[in-house]
């Protein structure tokens, strides 16, 4: 297959591109390459020196780059509410969001301010609620698209209604797993509600293999003995970095040939790394009976529904 590079992507001048979680790792690359091919990129994060330093970082390498940051808490339905106001008053349509913030496999049961456990409070009602916030503009860019970032960890997911916070038991892979699968079904039923509704939006998913970002070194913790080595020698010889683990995201993002629910990840062994491509998602997330229930679980918990917003003419 093609190999996607940065030089494959198209000019993005005149596109208005969120993508979250953009101070560092896959984010951070991510909008560096958008800005690079001419896209106004709106960082969006929770913290503003980090942001800071990223916009400094993407201005030195593109000094004509049309990029800001912008303060948003994936983990705070109050923050996601005021952050979305800000949005539908700066800006007249959104061409691209990119759900990619992420928390992954906290050793311990963690909950965010409103309540929900962690990772499918941060992963998936986070971007769900925001996602929502966004829609009028998402509508009115008249093809906009969405790409939410999932993980092989998917596969390892299961949507269990009646444990959906990990109340009963937690599991660190296992509630990282179904939050990644719940990005999947999210995708899901979004595209099934854009058509229906003639929003024109084209939902895709990537995920980026085993890419080297801080969202592994903080995530479980630190590792010694035989996990430590075994980790040390997947690093070498099946990890790419954050730059090639990106890439899958910026061609869901910008290829002109992206059909709804595409999913990208990389090429190579177990799709741990490599050029970007078409890639099946698990088997799970094609069920469209768990992908409407799921929907409606997320709009009880948040409060946000999309509802059947009109298109503007």
């Amino acid at each position: 297959m093609t190999e996607f590079t940065t030089a494959d992507i198209p000019n993005q001048t005149g596109k208005t591109a969120i993508v979250t979680g953009a101070t560092g790792g896959l984010g951070y690359e991510t909008a560096r390459m958008l800005a690079g091919a001419g896209a106004k990129v709106i960082l969006a994060g929770r913290n503003a020196e980090k942001g800071g330093d990223a916009l400094r970082r993407i201005r030195a390498l593109h000094p004509k780059a049309d990029i800001a940051f912008e303060s948003v808490d994936l983990g705070n339905l109050a923050s996601i509410a005021a952050f979305g106001v800000r949005m539908n008053g700066q800006l007249t349509q959104l061409d691209l969001l990119v759900n990619n913030a992420g928390v992954m496999t906290p050793p311990t049961r963690k909950t965010t301010s409103d309540g929900f456990e962690l990772q499918f409070g941060t992963n998936h009602l986070g971007h769900f609620a925001l996602t929502g916030q966004l829609l009028p503009l998402l509508i009115a860019a008249h093809g906009a698209r969405v790409v939410t970032i999932s993980s092989g960890a998917a596969h390892l997911g299961r949507i269990d209604f009646d444990n959906l916070q990990s109340e009963q038991a937690y599991r660190p892979m296992r509630s990282y797993g179904a939050s990644k699968l719940a990005n999947l079904l999210f995708s899901r039923e979004f595209q099934r509600r854009s058509d229906v509704n003639g929003w024109g939006i084209v939902n895709a998913n990537a995920h980026p293999g085993y890419a080297r970002t801080d969202l592994i070194a903080n995530g479980p913790g630190t590792m010694t003995g035989i996990a430590a080595i075994g980790t040390s020698l997947m690093e070498r010889f099946l990890s790419q970095n954050a730059a090639d683990g990106a890439l899958p995201t910026v061609k869901a993002a910008t290829a002109p040939d992206v059909r709804p629910l595409d999913y990208f990840g990389p090429d190579g062994f177990m799709q741990m790394k490599g050029a970007p491509a078409i890639v099946q998602p698990p088997r799970r997330a094609k069920d469209d009976a768990v992908a409407k229930r799921l929907w409606e679980a997320s709009e009880q918990l948040t409060g946000v529904r999309y509802g059947a917003q009109a298109v503007p003419a």
